[in-house]
């Protein structure tokens, strides 16, 4: 499924809305509404295996809004219990050649994300060879978009900071979802935020694939912190929570001249990998709008009991 992989991850600038159109909106609530329908957008989804056709119309029975807060609060379940579960998260960055596409430059990371005796969240490093990187930098920027923006969620609490699209219902694989785009209302100073398409299995209400890029991006002359278009895929994991497993992300960054030197376009490619979740306590309890939704939909007849879903259009490992 490589070419997928590539194909979305190109694709990621084709449905963006530009940075200025975000500024404009002041509103403090969410925004909800229906896109136009797009021959490009519907193209672009036909054009990668295992994606169905885009089918615009709006959904049956229920809202964008309505999916949206549902989904959220389904969100903030996740990222509840994420904090609960230890992991391994594997990060590799690459610089291509240019003339050869052969790596020039690498940096690797391997960290256990477990926890001490007394409970707190404490972080292991397993595998760190030589960073051999050489013609960009790992910044507290780079670091923080492995830990937070790749494996995106969008809770009730961030809602009001993203202007929400309905876009339509998509066959991945063999997932039914809802399809999202989702953008900054208002980039304040000093803080980074998704932009880019989400996919949201229709029976679980979670977020399941994204695609896009992390905005905005430092382009000063000598001060440039950029990052490449992004893909995340997600695993239903103890048959309930879709967790990150698989990140993929990139693309040519240009960096411009300085001192009189010729600008520079660098071949980035970053693959950040999440895996052997595993439960280390109790999760707390989550209650929307008066009602206990933590275990919402998980409670199902013996005979009824569904098997854990694979990823969408699973990457190789």
């Amino acid at each position: 499924m490589n070419s997928l992989i590539l194909k979305y991850a190109g694709l990621a600038v084709l449905p963006l809305v530009p940075l200025s159109a975000y500024a404009a909106h002041r509103s403090s609530g969410v925004s909800y509404r229906y896109a136009a329908s797009s021959s490009a957008v519907l193209a672009a989804a036909q054009d990668a295996s295992g994606f169905g056709t885009l089918d615009p119309t709006p959904p049956t029975g229920v809202t964008p809004q309505q999916i949206v807060e549902k989904f959220a609060a389904r969100e903030t379940v996740f990222n509840q219990a994420r904090q609960n579960y230890t992991f391994r998260q594997s990060v590799k960055v690459d610089t291509l050649a240019e003339d050869t596409n052969k790596i020039d430059g690498e940096y690797q990371q391997v960290t256990d994300i477990t926890f001490g005796r007394d409970g707190r969240r404490e972080e292991h490093v397993v595998f760190a060879p030589q960073n051999t990187l050489e013609r960009v930098l790992m910044t507290p920027a780079d670091f923080e978009e492995i830990e937070h923006r790749l494996p995106f969620v969008l809770t009730t609490e961030d809602l009001p900071k993203y202007d929400i699209t309905y876009l339509g219902r998509q066959k991945v694989d063999e997932l039914d979802t809802y399809v999202f785009n989702a953008g900054p209302k208002v980039l304040e100073k000093g803080k980074r935020y998704f932009q880019g398409k989400v996919w949201v299995d229709q029976q679980d209400l979670q977020i399941v694939l994204i695609n896009g890029i992390t905005v905005p991006q430092d382009k000063r002359k000598g001060h440039e912190d950029l990052s490449p278009p992004f893909t995340t895929y997600y695993e239903q994991v103890d048959g309930k929570y879709w967790f990150p497993t698989y990140t993929k992300a990139e693309g040519n960054l240009h960096f411009a001249a300085q001192s009189g030197a010729m600008s520079q376009d660098v071949h980035m490619r970053n693959i950040v990998k999440y895996s052997d979740y595993k439960q280390f306590r109790a999760s707390s309890r989550i209650i929307y709008n008066g009602e206990d939704i933590t275990n919402k939909g998980d409670q199902q007849k013996p005979d009824q009991t569904k098997p854990a879903q694979p990823a969408p259009a699973t990457p190789p490992r």
